[in-house]
Order: C-alpha cells, then structure tokens, then sequence
C-alpha cells in the first residue's frame, strides 16, 4: 500500500520515447536527393552594390543615385583626393562595397586607359553602363526585380555543380587482373 501511495505521488514528466511514427530527419549534400534546392534567383555583387545606392528608400535606384553613390564610396578611398585609385585600393573598395577584393567589376575592366588604377571616371563610366545592362525595361531606374539573376546552371554553396547527364554514359570498369 505505501508503495502504491509513493507511485501515485511520483512526479508524471518522466521522460518519454519519440514516437515511433516520428519522420526521420536527413541531411544530405545540395543537389543530392532530398537535399536543398538550389537558387536559382542570384544576385551579384555589383547588384547589391547598385541596391544599396536607392537614396530616397523608393525601392529603385536611379542613375543620379548610382552616380552619387559611387562618388561617395569612391571618397573613402581616395584618402589623398588624387581622384585615383591603385589597384590594392580598388580591391579594398571591392571588399567593403562589394563583399569581396575578387567581386567583379575587377580594376583590369574598369582601368581604360591601362595606368594600372582607377579614374573616379572610369568607375562612374563602367557603373554606367552596368546600369545600362541592368535597366531592362529602360525606363531609367533599376528595381529590385531587376537587380536579380536568374541561375540557369545548378550550383550549390561552392558554385555550380556538373550535370551528371553532361558526362556522357558511365563506362564500366573491367578488372585487370
């Protein structure tokens, strides 16, 4: 009797098994089954950047914001007010605007005039015309819509992942002994 009396005070949160109906959980590689989906929305870099340029928090950047913009971020960098940058500048542009001393546009593209740097000019002429390619609808002001990539190849988190279907049929292995 007392025994039945002490189990029936005994606290009723004891720890329970998981059900067995319980659906397992599996991690698996991207592009691997049940693994994630790839993105096939990008953006790059440079898109960020001219995003990040909306001024007046319209949601659209026009080219006097993107020119502005680029003067300004141009500024912080050209410390001796030369209105030129050397490339190791330029690479430490690219990583605080861009995310990355390799994000694209890279100094190669940008310098015109081959003087191993870079003209606020030149920038200001480059962004001009990535502006250009961006304004699909040419209506003078990038959306977000249109700062997007659509990804037409399958990548993952190191890049793009090759199409097995690519590599041709698999040969089979004839052991050599």
């Amino acid at each position: 009797m007392l025994f039945l009396a002490l189990l029936l005070q005994a606290p009723a949160s004891l720890p329970s098994p998981p059900p067995q109906d319980a659906p397992e959980i599996r991690v698996t590689a991207p592009g691997k089954a049940f693994g994630q989906t790839p993105a096939t929305l990008v953006v790059e870099p440079v898109g960020m950047f001219l995003a990040a340029c909306d001024a007046d928090g319209d949601a659209e950047t026009t080219r006097n914001e993107m020119q502005d913009c680029v003067a300004r971020s141009f500024a912080a960098f050209d410390t001796g007010q030369t209105g030129q940058l050397r490339y190791f500048p330029f690479a430490d542009w690219a990583e605080r605007y861009l995310g990355d001393r390799n994000a694209l546009p890279s100094p190669f593209d940008v310098d015109r005039d081959g003087d191993n740097q870079v003209s606020l000019d030149e920038l200001q002429a480059h962004f001009s015309r990535l502006f250009t390619r961006f304004d699909r609808n040419t209506d003078g002001a990038l959306s977000r819509a249109e700062l997007l990539t659509i990804r037409t190849t399958a990548a993952d988190a190191n890049g793009p992942v090759p199409d097995p279907a690519a590599r041709g049929p698999r040969k089979e292995r004839r052991d050599r002994r």
